[in-house]
């Protein structure tokens, strides 16, 4: 995760602010928060600008994905050629769905909030909305994840990566 946050600030940091890039990686898949916060790091973006910007950046996709995921991916497989790549989003999804389907609520925070290969909220938000959680108690649920998640990318990102660097 470290090299594509690094390529995609590198990128993107020759057309805008370090501030937009760290907002723009916080919102991308696989990146999310802990990629942007990474990055605000290592581009001396300050804490306290940084925060809020991957916050936001984060929490902005999510009732989108809770909401039209389920109808873009059904409209998605009568196309035969997205039809494998749908399915297969689906399955990988579903595979790491185990403690939110037990645990619903905690179990997508947990899963939101700590930060795993796979884990965050875009993946939280697709589970839930693939498991039908009720929208409010998702959005809640990822909310509280997001909050997690920061509180431990920040003490890693500027905390122990600022020291070794």
């Amino acid at each position: 995760m470290n090299k594509l946050a690094a390529a995609f600030a590198a990128t993107l940091g020759k057309y805008v602010s370090k501030e937009v890039v760290v907002f723009i990686i916080s919102m991308v898949p696989i990146l999310e928060l802990r990629g942007g916060l990474l990055v605000s790091s290592i581009l001396e973006v300050p804490i306290t600008t940084a925060i809020p910007l991957c916050i936001v950046g984060n929490i902005i996709p999510i009732p989108f994905i809770l909401l039209f995921i389920k109808q873009i991916f059904k409209w998605m497989k009568k196309i035969k050629i997205f039809r494998g790549i749908i399915e297969k989003l689906e399955n990988r999804a579903m595979s790491k769905s185990d403690s939110i389907r037990k645990y619903e609520f905690w179990g997508l925070v947990l899963f939101v909030g700590i930060p795993l290969p796979g884990t965050g909220a875009w993946t939280g938000s697709l589970i839930a909305a693939l498991l039908d959680v009720d929208f409010k108690k998702a959005i809640l649920a990822e909310l509280l994840g997001i909050a997690i998640a920061t509180v431990i990318m920040s003490i890693l990102s500027y905390g122990l990566l600022g020291a070794l660097l």
